[in-house]
C-alpha cells in the first residue's frame, strides 16, 4: 500500500505503524529502507526475515536528530561528533561503541552500532513522528531481498514486498546509492564503505588523515553493504574498459550476439540493433542517482547480462565503481 508522503495523515500513520512493531517502507535521500522499531527486538528480526538477511548482518539505525545518537551510542569521539556536526542530517553512517542494552538485534550482536540522521524530510517527520511514540529511532536497511538492487522509488519497494507493506511515498531518492560507512568505534575513522560524502571531505572535517583497515589492530566491525557480492540484479553484470567493451561489441557483429544483452556505457558506442544501450552520466553525482533505477529498469525488460563501461578511477567515483563492483562478483 502505498501512501502520499506530502499528507500529513500518511505520516502519522507510519509512525503508528512503527510504534506497533511494524514494517514500512520509508524513503531517505540515498534509498529507500524497509524501517522498524530498533528498540522493538520482535519487529527488527522481523526485518531479517522479510529481506533473507543473516541474522549477523547489522542493519543501520536512523534518529530524527543528531543529539538522539546518543540513546544508542556509549561514546561519540570528538572526531565523530565533527562528523555529525558537518554532514549530519545526510548520507554519512557512523559506527560507533554501542550502549549496553539497546539495539543488540539491529546490531548483528556487535558491541557497536551504524547510525545516521537521513536529510530527507519525510523521513525526518516519520522518525520525529515516531519519537514522540516512544520510538527513539528506526533500523532501516535498503528495502529490497538480500544482496539485490536497492530500490529508490516506492514502486520499487512495492516490487520487492508486495501490496500489503505500507510504504510512504517521498519520490525518487536525490542520491541513488547508500550511505557513505565511516567506522568510529576503534578510535580513529576507517571509511567501510563509500557513498556520497567523499573520504576528501571526511579527512577534512576529521582534522587527520583517515585510517586503513589493515592500519588497526583490532578487526573491523561488520557493516551493511560490505559484502564481496552485492547490489546485484538478475542480469550477469560484467564491467569492462571501453576498450574491452568495444571489442567484445565488435564480436556481436560479426554474428555472435547473445540473446539479450544490454550496453551501460558513458562513452558514445555503436551496437547491434538487438542490444539495448543505455547512456550512463559523465557526471558521477547523476550517474549514483539512477545507478539502481537502470539496472531495475534493464531486469525488467529481461536482459540475461549487462555490460558496463567501467567508471573513471578518481575519488569522485568511487562510490560507482564500489556499488557495481559488488554486483559483477
Amino acid at each position: 500500500m502505498i501512501l502520499d508522503g506530502h499528507d500529513l495523515s500518511s505520516i502519522a500513520a507510519a509512525a503508528r505503524s512503527l510504534q506497533a512493531g511494524e514494517l514500512i517502507g520509508l524513503p531517505t535521500e540515498t534509498v529507500y529502507g524497509l524501517a522498524a522499531d530498533a528498540s522493538n527486538e520482535v519487529a527488527v528480526a522481523s526485518i531479517f526475515a522479510a529481506k533473507g538477511r543473516p541474522a549477523d548482518h547489522p542493519l543501520i539505525v536512523h534518529v530524527a536528530e543528531p543529539g538522539d545518537a546518543q540513546a544508542f551510542a556509549r561514546e561519540i569521539p570528538g572526531f565523530a561528533d565533527r562528523l555529525m556536526q558537518a554532514f549530519w542530517p545526510g548520507p554519512l553512517t557512523l559506527i560507533l561503541p554501542r550502549r549496553a542494552g539497546v539495539g543488540a538485534v539491529a546490531a548483528g550482536g556487535q558491541d557497536s552500532i551504524g547510525l545516521r540522521c537521513p536529510s530527507h524530510p519525510l523521513a525526518h517527520a516519520v522518525l520525529k513522528a515516531a519519537r514522540e511514540l516512544g520510538v527513539p529511532g528506526v533500523a532501516a536497511p535498503s528495502a529490497n531481498r538480500f544482496g539485490r538492487v536497492s530500490p529508490t522509488t516506492a514502486q520499487h519497494v512495492q516490487e520487492e514486498f508486495g501490496q500489503d507493506l505500507l510504504i510512504l511515498d517521498g519520490g525518487a531518492c536525490e542520491v541513488g546509492i547508500e550511505s557513505t560507512i565511516v567506522d568510529c568505534s576503534r578510535g580513529a575513522a576507517v571509511v567501510l564503505r563509500p557513498g556520497r560524502i567523499s573520504r576528501d571531505q571526511i579527512q577534512v572535517v576529521c582534522g587527520a588523515s583517515l585510517l586503513q583497515q589493515d592500519d588497526l589492530a583490532n578487526p573491523a566491525p561488520r557493516a551493511s553493504g560490505t559484502l564481496a557480492a552485492h547490489y546485484a540484479p538478475n542480469a550477469r553484470v560484467m564491467l569492462m574498459d571501453v576498450q574491452q567493451l568495444q571489442a567484445a561489441l565488435a564480436k556481436l557483429q560479426d554474428g555472435s550476439a547473445p540473446g539479450s544483452l544490454a550496453v551501460y556505457a558513458r562513452t558514445a558506442l555503436h551496437v547491434p540493433a538487438s542490444v539495448i544501450l543505455r547512456t550512463m552520466p559523465a557526471a558521477p553525482h547523476d550517474a549514483e542517482h539512477e545507478l539502481f533505477a537502470v539496472m531495475r529498469e534493464l531486469d525488467a525488460k529481461g536482459v540475461s547480462s549487462i555490460w558496463i563501461e567501467a567508471p573513471p578511477d578518481d575519488l569522485a567515483w568511487e562510490g560507482v565503481r564500489d556499488r557495481l563492483s559488488r554486483a559483477a562478483a
